[in-house]
């Protein structure tokens, strides 16, 4: 045993020397110049020199860790003493981390400045996604902005609402089979629907061409935030008030953007002006160099982590950046870190009754069979959280009056679950019933879905089952439309009893 812990323990320095060459002292060296309040805007520019000072120096630390925990990966303690084995899992977790943060740190150093137009002027189409009427990604785009960069300068060169886009006779671009089969033709043909598919590149490249084709403005990129992420930026650059004599706070955004102002306007161009102006005010407050740079990169860490931001870019050096970040908006991908679902909602009521649907997901597994492929299961309660008088105490505009054949006051929702490659369809029950689905294939996965209806105060537990291709032990996880709060996963009760085992 002394041997392989000498060998073991000898081969834990040689990487902690790595670390401290390599990563540390480049790290270090940035510290001491670069500091946060170089990244605060100000009059409305990010200076761009302490980012591309910084590239240098981070490229060399990432290098260095990304070569640790490799080194680290291949340390044999099989036949070491236990406390050589616990320094292991120490040190692995320990360059993992580390490794997470510079990566991420890294890859904004080299694309922050390429997006804010270091090289020459950049454009990009801003979706303002409006979760009280869900889309796949977050919600309809009821207002949309041209955002200009040039040199670290930033400024909102055009505003516009989804009304003032047509309806296309067909899709702006081609779209893929299985995407029509899911989502509809009308994905391609109405800037309110691009997001209807949970892939967000594709959306991205679809509102682009709208932009295009009304606008004569071919973007570089879109970028896509939510009300509740323009509530995490008012933490960081205070109350804000409107034209309207509105204080906009970080308490009150969601409120006054998704509930009060459909009560407050009765024409959607009113909402859309009243959503823009609000936006346009947060936007000011940012750049201008009001906020806070601490809280505002927290904020933005948080929506980013919830996929309230997303981010497409054209350039394809930028996009290989973003490709495997929460900011790229793809398919949920599994790997040694977790095993992935999508829970993606997409409204069917053709109003605004997003506000009043609670959701709650549930994921767990189970094995059942003797070739250890395990069946997971994925629970979805939805509730209509709407008041009993729905139908006549909340406007036309919001419960969609019928237009499209679903009582006034009730919810319509699409829902879609995305298994990962490899698993096999098992079916869906409500409420512990067998019932009818549409099981479909997207860009290899497995999706099964359906349409759900809800009356003011039902609700309906949906279980999804798949069987895995190969024993599994990591960790569920589901990637889900992001909505007005915050959905929390917890433990579905997944036993070999099922009906569709």
């Amino acid at each position: 045993m002394v041997g392989p812990t000498l060998a073991a323990v000898r081969q834990f320095a040689t990487v902690a020397d790595d670390v401290a060459r390599g990563a540390v002292r480049p790290l270090a060296e940035v510290a001491g110049a670069v500091q946060l309040a170089d990244l605060k805007p100000v009059g409305g520019a990010i200076s761009l020199k302490p980012l591309v000072d910084a590239q240098q120096q981070l490229a060399a630390a990432n290098a260095a860790l990304v070569a640790a925990n490799k080194a680290v990966a291949r340390i044999d303690t099989s036949a070491t003493l236990p406390v050589v084995r616990d320094a292991r899992v120490q040190l692995s977790a320990a360059v993992d981390n580390a490794l997470k943060s510079i990566s991420n740190a890294n890859r904004a150093v080299q694309l922050v400045p390429n997006m804010l137009g270091r090289s020459g002027p950049r454009n990009y189409v801003l979706l303002f996604q409006n979760p009280a009427e869900p889309r796949a990604t977050g919600g309809s785009p009821s207002a949309l902005a041209l955002l200009h960069t040039e040199n670290g300068q930033i400024s909102l060169a055009r505003q516009a609402s989804s009304n003032d886009f047509p309806p296309y006779e067909k899709s702006v671009l081609d779209l893929p089979t299985e995407t029509r089969g899911l989502y509809g033709d009308i994905t391609g043909q109405y800037i309110q629907d691009v997001n209807l598919t949970p892939n967000f590149p594709q959306s991205a490249m679809l509102a682009r061409e709208m932009w295009k084709r009304q606008f004569g403005v071919e973007a570089d990129g879109v970028i896509s935030l939510d009300p509740v992420t323009l509530g995490y930026l008012l933490r960081a650059t205070g109350p804000i008030m409107l034209a309207t004599s509105d204080v906009l706070t970080a308490d009150n955004a969601v409120q006054l953007l998704l509930t009060d102002v459909y009560a407050r306007y009765e024409d959607p161009a009113e909402q859309d002006a009243f959503f823009a102006a609000a936006a346009a005010s947060v936007f000011s407050a940012v750049s201008s160099g009001n906020a806070d740079p601490k809280a505002l990169i927290e904020a933005l860490a948080q929506a980013g982590s919830e996929h309230r931001v997303l981010v497409w870019s054209a350039h394809a050096e930028d996009q290989a950046l973003l490709a495997d970040t929460t900011l790229a908006g793809g398919l949920p991908v599994s790997d040694a870190s977790g095993t992935r679902f999508g829970v993606y909602l997409n409204d069917a009521t053709g109003s605004k009754m997003g506000v009043y649907l609670d959701t709650n997901v549930d994921l767990g597994q189970a094995t059942c069979r003797n070739d250890k492929r395990p069946s997971y299961g994925v629970s979805v309660t939805l509730t209509n959280t709407a008041p009993a008088d729905a139908a006549t105490s909340l406007s036309d505009y919001v419960t969609g009056a019928g237009f499209y054949g679903v009582p006034p006051g009730n919810v319509k929702t699409v829902l879609s679950v995305y298994g990962a490659p490899g698993m096999q369809n098992l079916g869906v029950t409500r409420d512990g019933a067998v019932i009818d689905y549409h099981p479909a294939t997207d860009a290899t996965y497995p999706v099964s879905s359906l349409g759900i209806e809800l009356a003011p105060g039902e609700s309906a537990v949906l279980h999804f089952n798949w069987l895995g291709d190969r024993a599994d032990s990591a960790s569920l996880i589901a990637q889900m439309t992001p909505g007005i709060h915050t959905t929390e996963t917890g433990v579905a009760n997944v036993t070999c009893e099922s009906p569709l085992w």
